[in-house]
Order: structure tokens, then C-alpha cells, then sequence
């Protein structure tokens, strides 16, 4: 069975406002303890059963915890005091829905992360690709020189597999003007 949700601007906005309750509730938490209290929600999911919609959601949680917390992905301080606000719904104990009710209490929590990952997706596609690298330098070259890689290290891989793909697309671009040893405007003879 599927079930769809669709949020008109007026759920968006209970949403917004829930959001803006939690704020001004936990304004005087430590990033510690608004981490701590996102965590506390991913581990008290952990052993419930809830709809796979939920339980997808919970893991992109994890994510946004990770982000906070990984010193070797670098985000400057606006990108994480932009995660810690978005983490501060979790941090409010008063839920939409208590997360104590079967299958449902989790859902206002579900519905919350697509909103934050929808809105921080960049990032955390960034994130994601940073994380695959640095599992991939660790498969390679073992787990002692992956640990030592930072943002920029990602950051020059993919610079060099972009200019890589360039090169490429080109050498195959002028090979269909002329075939091999074709014309160029660029070459020297």
C-alpha cells in the first residue's frame, strides 16, 4: 500500500511554526545538546517498529548528526549553526506527535527531516560523496590514511575527475571532426 502526503502551504507553515517553537524553546542549548537530543531520537527509534517512510528518514537524522560532528569535513560555522537550528525540533520535547504512540509517533519527526533534508540536500549530497570517498581510501589504502583525509583532499579527487572528464570529452569531440590527426583550430603545425 502507498500512502502520499501532500503539504499545502498551510501544513508547511504548522511546520515553520513548530519549527520556530523549538527554536525559541531550546535557545539556550549547547550544540552538544541539541546533537545529544537528535541522537537520543535516532537511538529510541532504533528498537520501534515504524513505516519504512520513517525509518528513511530516521537514517538521514544520522546524517545531519554526522555533518555537526565530523571535524574532517570542515563546514564553516554558518553551515553548522544552519544544521544545529534545523536539529532543534528534535531537542523539544513537546512533539506534534508523541513519539510514544505505535507506528504514528514518529511521523511529525519523519516529516520534519524531509524538510530539512529537502532544504540542506546540497550539503548533504556533498556529504554523502565525502563519506564515499573517504570509505573508498579506506577499502584502498587502509583505514589508518582514510581517517587522515579532510574536505580539501575530496575536493582536489573531484576536481581531477572533473578535469579528467573534460579531457576526455574533448579528445573524443575532436576525433569526430576529422578522425584521427583531424582538423583543429587549436593546433600548431
Amino acid at each position: 500500500m502507498r500512502v502520499v502526503i501532500d503539504l499545502s502551504e498551510d501544513d508547511l507553515e504548522h511546520f515553520r511554526s513548530a519549527m520556530r517553537r523549538a527554536k525559541e524553546a531550546t535557545k539556550n542549548l549547547t550544540p552538544a545538546e541539541i546533537t545529544g537530543a537528535a541522537q537520543k531520537l535516532l537511538e529510541d527509534s532504533q528498537g520501534t517498529k515504524m513505516p519504512d517512510f520513517v525509518s528513511s528518514r530516521m537514517s538521514r537524522l544520522g546524517t545531519l548528526i554526522a555533518m555537526v560532528h565530523d571535524t574532517a569535513w570542515g563546514i564553516t560555522d554558518s553551515e553548522r549553526n544552519e544544521i544545529l537550528s534545523a536539529l532543534t525540533y528534535f531537542s523539544d520535547p513537546q512533539d506534534a506527535i508523541p513519539d510514544t504512540i505505535p507506528v504514528l509517533g514518529f511521523l511529525d519527526d519523519a516529516i520534519m527531516i524531509e524538510l530539512v533534508v529537502e532544504e540542506l540536500k546540497h550539503e548533504i549530497d556533498a556529504y554523502d560523496d565525502f563519506c564515499a570517498f573517504r570509505a573508498q581510501a579506506a577499502e584502498q589504502h587502509g583505514a589508518a590514511e582514510a581517517s587522515g583525509l579532510v574536505r580539501s583532499d575530496w575536493l582536489e579527487q573531484r576536481q581531477e575527475e572533473l578535469l579528467d572528464r573534460m579531457r576526455s570529452r574533448r579528445s573524443r569531440d575532436s576525433a569526430s571532426y576529422g578522425g584521427r590527426g583531424g582538423f583543429s583550430l587549436f593546433s600548431i603545425r
